[in-house]
């Protein structure tokens, strides 16, 4: 039976992006990209760390991660009626996302992976995941709001932070209006671009 794990890059004061999320600036004022320098510059360095991510039978995120979008979903000939998530055609992600969001919309299918549009809750999302996965994980895919859900829901089995040597001073903090929690550290890996820290949620 798989386990429930949640994967995000932090600065060390405890931030997954920085203010003011917008199109032209996804991770927020003062970021730019930085959060995950040792992903895409550094690959092969942290190849361990990013297949445990992408390896996943299901994944959750928030309406944040998949889009700039807010409020209503827009018309196809609206601006950003036709968005299909950050990553292009072929995101990374190659099993079901379930996205959380307050607003209906059809599935929305890509090259190994299809979106789903979640509106009753993180603990819906994860019934359908798991539900999709088999044995295999379900990875919280993050942002940090989406995370925060669910440590404060007690559905994290395992916490993986990734934290990135720079502070930020505001925006999208983890842990934030989450009850306190008792870690058990299971693994560590520190290199000069980030430090890799899993734990165990214990219960």
């Amino acid at each position: 039976m798989g386990i429930v794990t949640a994967d995000i890059g932090i600065s060390l004061d405890g931030f997954a992006a920085g203010p003011n999320q917008s199109l032209e600036k996804p991770m927020g004022e003062g970021v730019d990209g930085r959060l995950h320098t040792w992903m895409f510059q550094y690959e092969e360095e942290h190849r361990a760390e990013i297949e445990a991510i992408t390896t996943a039978g299901a994944y959750v995120m928030g309406r944040n991660m998949f889009g700039p979008v807010r409020n209503e979903w827009p018309r196809e000939d609206e601006p950003l009626g036709d968005w299909t998530g950050w990553w292009g055609d072929e995101p990374p992600y190659h099993a079901p996302v379930f996205v959380l969001t307050h607003f209906a919309r059809e599935p929305l299918e890509l090259t190994g992976t299809t979106f789903h549009f979640v509106t009753d809750g993180i603990h819906a999302a994860l019934d359908r995941a798991r539900e999709v996965a088999g044995g295999a994980d379900v990875s919280i895919a993050g942002g940090a709001e989406t995370l925060n859900q669910a440590l404060w829901a007690g559905v994290v089995d395992e916490l993986r932070l990734h934290v990135v040597p720079l502070t930020l001073g505001a925006g999208e903090r983890v842990f934030d209006r989450v009850p306190p929690l008792d870690l058990e550290l299971l693994r560590s890996r520190v290199t000069p671009e980030v430090a890799h820290l899993t734990y165990r949620v214990l219960r």
